[in-house]
């Protein structure tokens, strides 16, 4: 363990956060050899290490002090394109969104529309198809012994075969390259039975959200949450 000792005097050409920094290598390295697991033991040293503390705490906000300072040009360039940018590729907000949201809704409802009407159309002649075919059956069946008949009968069927196939290729037009995509969505309804489900799927991560939940709460004054115990710690300042 060694006592506090002044910082060595550091070169004129450093750069400012070089300095900060090297100061503050200093100053940890001291706290190294304070923080060695033993405890303190006098005033003398409570006082060294408390100059200790308040430096590396000075320095601290220097240093942050200095990056903020540092990248704010970076930040102030940042933001310029931003602004230049944001009226016309922010997400949502921008024209390019606004616009594709706008003109989407209206190809939209007029594919809908179109789709629903080719699928009605396959679904009509799906059922005449199978009409035909039901025909042709109980033509064939009857048609026994008769051959001018059988053979009507088999014409009949191999009308009705047809009409199936026209039934299902008119089918796969109405339900594939229609323009349009199917996107799931999820609506909370059963605030209680979710959370369930969310504790269930994620339990770290849930917790992690009540905690900082928790955490949130205390910093504003509240001293009572159900399911936590809330004390207070002596910390130093």
């Amino acid at each position: 363990m060694s006592e506090f000792s002044p910082i060595a005097t550091i070169g004129h050409n450093m750069a400012p956060h070089e300095v900060i920094f090297q100061q503050i290598d200093d100053l940890y390295e001291e706290a190294r050899n304070f923080a060695d697991g033993d405890p303190i033991v006098d005033d003398a040293m409570h006082d060294a290490i408390t100059k200790l503390y308040d430096g590396l705490h000075d320095l601290g906000k220097k240093a942050d002090a200095l990056r903020v300072e540092q990248k704010k040009p970076l930040d102030d360039a940042v933001a310029a394109v931003q602004s230049l940018f944001n009226p016309y590729i922010q997400p949502k907000k921008g024209r390019v969104d606004l616009g594709k949201s706008a003109l989407g809704d209206l190809l939209a409802a007029y594919r809908a529309a179109k789709a629903a009407a080719a699928k009605a159309k396959a679904d009509r002649a799906a059922v005449e198809a199978e009409a035909a075919r039901q025909a042709a059956n109980a033509a064939i069946q009857a048609s026994s012994g008769n051959l001018a008949a059988r053979e009507s009968a088999e014409e009949q069927l191999a009308d009705a075969k047809r009409l199936e196939k026209t039934a299902r290729r008119w089918d796969k037009a109405a339900t594939t390259g229609t323009g349009l995509r199917t996107v799931w969505v999820a609506t909370l309804k059963d605030a209680e039975a979710g959370l369930d489900w969310a504790y269930a799927k994620d339990p770290a991560r849930f917790t992690e959200l009540v905690q900082q939940m928790a955490d949130e709460a205390v910093r504003s004054g509240v001293r009572t949450i159900p399911g936590f115990v809330v004390v207070d710690e002596k910390r130093a300042s």
